[in-house]
């Protein structure tokens, strides 16, 4: 069985969808591995490196007539057409609802499985795309913010005097929220934590963190662990009590997100100009429309001194570890994908297993 993994042609996009590690390992197990020339480049992995496990380079075409195609990001029209029919399809696919490019690859005989779609059940943990990419994210956005802030996130005592810690808060308490709360721990930062969903306080707690609870009157926890949208008048509420806390924040990490549904507007442009001349809103909803107003996808702006990121792929800031978690995300779903046999790995029915009936895009 023949794993295609072509580069990622999404503008900014650093990843790649194996590393030389994951793809040695895959060949063990019987797999045959091509990967297009330069596709590990931009994460610094060379095709050397590659080739030295037993990779086999080869072009563009060669990748999307694998039997099974491995990407990062969305296929792009013309990729979405090279992918041969009978193949696998598997990478997070950003679609929601209805989706007239995926519709056309699954009437054309491919088979297209979405990471995104991974149910949160234990014997998916493992292969959760979501979490790993979401979880680096919260790190680089800790970093991003402490480069963009002009003062110390840690308190410093030295002989030309002293500086107080960065005030710090975190809006959202999932994966991305909770590593962006123990990042900014570890850089010394006094650190604050919300998030609708009540049960997540202790985990806020564990990490050193202070949460921040407010009376909405109702709550905000969803189905899956996700959290939901809340009524319009407790948006309305959250947004006047959440308020004055962030009037106090040096620096602000939003990370809250519904699934398939804008971003919840957390930060409105009178708390952005309560803010002191300086401080920072790292937006890691920027692609959904941004917690804050204010925020724009993909630029650093200023409105009156607050210095606002709407970077919307932190993940390929970090490629080399983002692709390593990501390459071991796909290398065990593969694993209960397929069966061995003498002729080598064959494919399992995927309606069959929990994990790829949820996953697969129906036409």
């Amino acid at each position: 069985m023949k794993l295609g993994i072509p580069t990622e042609t999404r503008t900014g996009e650093r990843r790649v969808a194996t590393t030389p590690d994951v793809a040695k390992k895959l060949i063990g197990k019987g797999f045959e591995v091509v990967l297009e020339s330069g596709a590990g480049a931009a994460a610094h992995y060379p095709d050397a490196a590659y080739a030295e496990v037993g990779v086999e380079l080869v072009d563009r075409a060669a990748c999307f007539n694998a039997d099974i195609v491995l990407k990062v990001r969305r296929p792009s029209d013309e990729e979405a057409q090279a992918v041969a029919s009978g193949s696998v399809y598997i990478g997070l696919v950003e679609a929601c609802g209805e989706d007239a490019l995926l519709s056309r690859m699954v009437e054309n005989g491919v088979r297209v499985l979405a990471m995104e779609r991974m149910p949160r059940i234990s014997r998916a943990q493992s292969m959760d795309a979501l979490s790993s990419q979401s979880n680096i994210a919260g790190y680089r956005a800790v970093l991003e913010a402490a480069a963009h802030y002009g003062r110390f996130f840690p308190m410093m005592m030295t002989s030309a005097g002293s500086a107080k810690p960065a005030r710090v808060v975190v809006l959202g308490a999932g994966v991305a929220g909770l590593q962006a709360i123990a990042t900014a721990r570890r850089l010394g930062a006094d650190v604050f934590a919300y998030d609708v969903r009540p049960e997540t306080k202790e985990q806020i707690a564990s990490l050193g963190a202070k949460p921040i609870e407010l009376d909405l009157g109702e709550s905000g926890a969803g189905e899956g662990g996700y959290a939901k949208e809340l009524s319009a008048e407790a948006k309305a509420r959250q947004q006047q009590l959440l308020a004055d806390e962030l009037a106090k924040a040096h620096v602000i990490i939003t990370t809250a997100l519904i699934p398939c549904r804008p971003a919840p507007e957390l930060i409105t442009t009178e708390v952005v100009e309560r803010l002191r001349t300086g401080s920072v809103i790292v937006d890691l909803a920027a692609a959904n429309g941004g917690n804050c107003k204010l925020t724009e996808p993909d630029q650093v702006v200023e409105h009156q001194g607050v210095i606002l990121v709407g970077h919307t792929n932190y993940p390929s800031m970090v490629p080399a570890d983002a692709s390593a978690f990501y390459a071991r995300n796909l290398a065990n779903l593969l694993e209960i994908m397929v069966e061995p046999s003498d002729a080598g790995p064959v494919l399992k029915d995927l309606t069959q297993d929990e994990i790829t009936a949820a996953m697969r895009v129906e036409s």
